[in-house]
């Protein structure tokens, strides 16, 4: 019954060690003609950023963490969207919030919270000095995994960004463009080498 057991053993061991091994050969890296751990300069034919770009903040003056987007073509470099997470998470505090937001900016426009009280959202719409529409939200999620837990503020240009988009999308045509035809069609080849990771 011993000699079975270490039989077994190590019948099992060698499994475990060829499968593992096979294993590590069959990790993919490569889909689509682009591969991990490559620098994205060698792929010229792809625009490297969208519509927006984005930077991260964190632990700042109430907020513990936001995403800032700005613009990479028609208003390269200005800062289109804020969104900041606030350091207080709490229901109380999104209600001291929204009392102080009032005080300030009036009723607000809008309301896209949902009916079962979970994510609790306020919006407000303005036309600045220049004309410039402006977005605002306030958001408590107290439970959709969807969003962001806690209170949230929103900042934004909307008719900027679709200026944004629209620049980019435009950019991404003529870059398009200036492609070969050869190169068009050297992208257009597709069989199962680039459909399945490799």
């Amino acid at each position: 019954m011993r000699k079975y057991h270490i039989a077994s053993l190590t019948l099992l061991s060698f499994l475990l060690l060829v499968s593992v091994s096979f294993a590590a050969e069959s990790v993919p890296h490569s889909v689509g003609g682009i591969s991990l751990g490559t620098q994205i300069s060698e792929y010229p034919d792809i625009v490297q950023s969208n519509f927006m770009k984005e930077v991260v903040i964190t632990d700042r003056h109430g907020f513990r963490k936001g995403i800032i987007s700005y613009g990479v073509c028609r208003y390269k470099n200005e800062i289109l969207r804020i969104r900041l997470k606030y350091a207080d998470k709490s229901k109380s505090f999104y209600k001291k919030l929204l009392k102080k937001f009032r005080a300030k900016f009036g009723a607000p426009d809008s309301w896209n919270g949902d009916s079962f009280g979970l994510l609790h959202v306020w919006k407000w719409h303005f036309i600045d000095k220049d004309q410039n529409r402006v977005s605002m939200s306030l958001q408590f999620n107290a439970k959709d995994p969807n969003e962001t837990i806690g209170n949230v503020i929103k900042l934004s240009y909307p008719e900027r960004i679709e200026e944004e988009r629209l620049c980019f999308n435009r950019m991404c045509d003529e870059m398009h463009e200036k492609n070969s035809a050869l190169q068009k069609n050297d992208l257009k080849k597709s069989d199962w080498s680039y459909l399945i990771p490799d």
